[in-house]
């Protein structure tokens, strides 16, 4: 598909305006008519562009992403889950996770928005996930046969989803580098 070029900042832009009318509307209700309006673009546009409406949605949120996490050498897995922690404040952690929340919902219904969570979002992180989790096994950190290696995508993704559930309290940057201390690096065999 071929896309006009847009300047950083107009990108930019226009992704802070899905991401906000994401968590003013959810995504059911989120249409290209309103990022057209919000962002003074053309419905055209954003199909030439991205091609959909999850394609958008989910380029928004990669976007809102630093950098990968495969980028993070701290020389220990302990410091690498700590650096990427802390690059995000607790207000933005507060509002990734309710965006997740309402798109985990989202998914069930919405195939194409599955599809370019995984391929857009979830995969890159997964492959910066395995490369962090492989150089802490090529540096004697961790037991390549550990069987939670498998399971350290569900335990981070677990502790998002779940501490609102659990403790009625949003999730923090706190709550998630003691969560990494006192359950992931134990059970990696690193703590």
């Amino acid at each position: 598909m071929a896309r006009t070029r847009l300047t950083p900042e107009r990108e930019s832009e226009l992704y802070a305006a899905v991401l906000d009318l994401l968590r003013e509307v959810g995504y059911d209700a989120l249409t290209m008519d309103a990022v057209a309006a919000r962002t003074h673009s053309s419905k055209a546009t954003l199909y030439r562009q991205w091609g959909s409406k999850p394609a958008l949605v989910v380029t928004a949120l990669r976007h809102n992403k630093p950098g990968t996490l495969g980028e993070v050498d701290t020389g220990s897995l302990r410091g690498d889950f700590h650096a990427v922690l802390n690059r995000s404040d607790d207000c933005q952690m507060e509002k990734d996770a309710a965006l997740m929340r309402g798109l985990s919902h989202a998914v069930h219904d919405n195939p194409d928005l599955l599809q370019a969570l995984r391929e857009l979002l979830i995969e890159p992180e997964m492959t910066g996930l395995d490369t962090l989790l492989r150089r802490a096994v090529d540096r004697g950190e961790v037991s390549p046969e550990n069987p939670a290696l498998r399971y350290v995508p569900h335990m981070l993704v677990g502790a998002v989803a779940t501490r609102q559930l659990v403790e009625d309290r949003p999730v923090d940057q706190a709550f998630l580098l003691d969560y990494v201390d006192s359950v992931i690096l134990p059970a990696l065999g690193a703590g």
